[in-house]
């Protein structure tokens, strides 16, 4: 089977990046059209302003706050915020007494309630459930058949927990009253029994005491559900881990769930945050290790909701709002455009040095980094539409540093293109054997990068996180446009007579390649023994040797016979009249 050409496959691969660049793009147009993108990127709190809320800490069961409680709300606060994106929140302590979050924007209902939620998070078992309207005023159960406790429960699941009191409450819960979804003042005894509303059902339960506390979560995923041999079920599932003690209690609690009939309540263990039933899941199983799965009728974005409650929901604190205002952008429009400047300043720098290095060839780094910013511009608004990430003053700054990084790519490898003619080689083997020298130095170099990222991104907080998630989305972009636009590009370039047969204002000519240029790419400065040009008997000479190469076999016999005959002393053009 014959090979594609070099020429058919660079065509087909820039095909390829701009069926890329136009799916990116249709997506945020789909995306501003129907939903709430917008292709501007979203801006952080330094650079828009934002909400300012304090919050004012309760402890459960109306104890004193300790400073360490409080370091850990203002924690757990921010990775609730994070979860959601790279907001760039900023998250305090006022006075050891209050909390300050202060979001970019203004922030939606979901976001409030996620800030206020408290981390009362319990597991307890299901007694009795029912429709949650309350019955008619006129027909309460009477008191001769209301349920009354035989005997002292034996566990959780036990129905002599249900008491008169406890059912009459039961019945005048009307969980269609939104007040009746509000948290409790005073939280329910973890030892007794209690009535919660289920908000998605809109049902109502007798639910037993706590069995398992949320502070034995380690931690809770969302994901697709999978078969018994592996298949997607095509329906969304909430994963949670136990710690050792939430492990072995679950099991026990599972074990003897399993054992009741499915169509008992009894069988169903809630799952209660802020005295309001975030699920009430059936057992289908015992759970051994710990790694119980969640299903029903979720959606991707009610199982993540559900995974992200899971995750957080171990905080010993509930907040109020005690205030909230609008505050102006710390930074503001001069310093984004300051920051613009500093970047187009940049930009042009790189652009007047490859033109000076490279002459005409510097147009590839041009347009190689255009490509790079729009692509990159694409993704961070992409991402600021579906994963709320906001650009601030940080973010502009890893922008800024991504275009020296990204013409050090294309640096690189120009110069081991020209490594390859200085050796004697033509355009087109320079090129493709350029490539393969380069190629290995420009993943490492964005190896490098990438690995810093990532670390810079998972160990720092507030707008360090914004810098790193920058710099690691420009290497990504950087790598894309190297290998799907700067080769492709160079590989048509070669056959062309202009590059190919090294024009004065190619870059590629072979009187100015012996000169080692002062930036070499890579953090390579040239040295004062380098600067000396290679004689122009060198470059002849590897000339003449690339000349040869190019040879057919008979024009190599011709050439070896002139040659003999000329050592010989006789002319060739004599011998062949004879």
């Amino acid at each position: 089977m014959p090979r594609t050409a070099p020429g058919t496959a660079a065509k087909r691969t820039l095909v390829w990046l701009g069926v890329l660049l136009a799916l990116l793009a249709t997506l945020l147009g789909a995306g501003s059209y129907w939903s709430n993108a917008s292709w501007s990127p979203r801006l952080a709190l330094d650079l828009e302003g934002g909400t300012q809320m304090i919050l004012a800490p309760r402890a459960q069961g109306g104890g004193e706050i300790t400073p360490e409680q409080l370091d850990q709300a203002v924690e757990i606060i921010r990775q609730r915020v994070d979860g959601s994106g790279v907001a760039e929140a900023e998250i305090s302590t006022q006075s050891g007494q209050n909390v300050i979050v202060s979001l970019p924007g203004t922030p939606d209902a979901e976001t409030r309630e996620l800030i206020q939620a408290s981390a009362q998070m319990e597991f307890r078992p299901v007694l009795f459930g029912g429709p949650g309207q309350a019955p008619a005023a006129e027909t309460p159960t009477p008191e001769d058949q209301l349920p009354a406790p035989t005997a002292e429960p034996t566990n959780a699941s036990d129905p002599n927990w249900i008491t008169p009191e406890i059912f009459q409450e039961f019945e005048a819960t009307n969980c269609l009253d939104p007040a009746a979804l509000e948290p409790p003042e005073e939280p329910a005894p973890a030892d007794q029994p209690m009535v919660a509303c289920e908000p998605d059902s809109q049902g109502k339960y007798i639910l037993g005491p706590v069995e398992v506390p949320g502070t034995d979560i380690d931690s809770a995923s969302y994901g697709l559900q999978t078969g018994s041999q592996g298949q997607s079920l095509n329906s969304w599932a909430v994963n949670i881990d136990f710690n050792d003690e939430g492990t072995r209690t679950f099991r026990e609690v599972t074990e003897r769930l399993f054992a009741i009939d499915q169509g008992d309540p009894r069988n169903q263990f809630a799952i209660v945050l802020d005295g309001r039933i975030v699920s009430a899941p059936t057992t289908n199983a015992v759970i051994p290790d710990g790694n119980p799965s969640i299903s029903g009728n979720f959606t991707e974005e009610s199982a993540a909701a559900l995974a992200e409650q899971l995750k957080y929901g171990a905080l010993p604190i509930s907040f109020e709002i005690q205030s909230e205002q609008q505050i102006s952008a710390t930074l503001g429009a001069d310093q984004l455009r300051l920051g613009l400047i500093a970047g187009l300043i940049g930009l042009v720098l790189v652009a007047v040095y490859s033109l000076f290095q490279y002459r005409l060839l510097g147009l590839v780094t041009i347009a190689s980094l255009v490509v790079a910013g729009l692509l990159t511009y694409l993704a961070i608004c992409i991402l600021g539409w579906t994963e709320n990430y906001r650009l601030s003053l940080a973010g502009v700054a890893g922008l800024i540093v991504a275009i020296g990084q990204t013409a050090d790519s294309f640096i690189v490898y120009f110069e081991r293109i020209r490594d390859e003619l200085r050796d004697g080689r033509g355009m087109i083997s320079a090129v493709e054997n350029g490539w393969r020298r380069a190629k290995r130095t420009v993943l490492a170099s964005k190896a490098v990068n990438l690995l810093a990222a990532l670390v810079l991104y998972f160990v720092a907080v507030g707008n360090v996180r914004g810098f790193a998630f920058t710099l690691g989305l420009t290497a990504i972009a950087d790598l894309i446009v190297v290998f799907l636009f700067t080769h492709p590009v160079l590989r048509l370039l070669a056959r062309t007579k202009f590059f190919g047969e090294g024009h004065a204002w190619s870059g590629l000519d072979p009187k100015r390649l012996g000169v080692t240029p002062l930036y070499r790419g890579a953090g390579r400065i040239r040295k004062p023994a380098d600067t000396l040009p290679v004689p122009a008997r060198a470059r002849n000479k590897a000339a003449a040797g690339e000349a040869e190469r190019r040879l057919t076999i008979a024009e190599r016999r011709i050439a070896e016979q002139q040659k003999a005959m000329a050592g010989r002393g006789r002319n060739p053009e004599n011998e062949e009249s004879k």
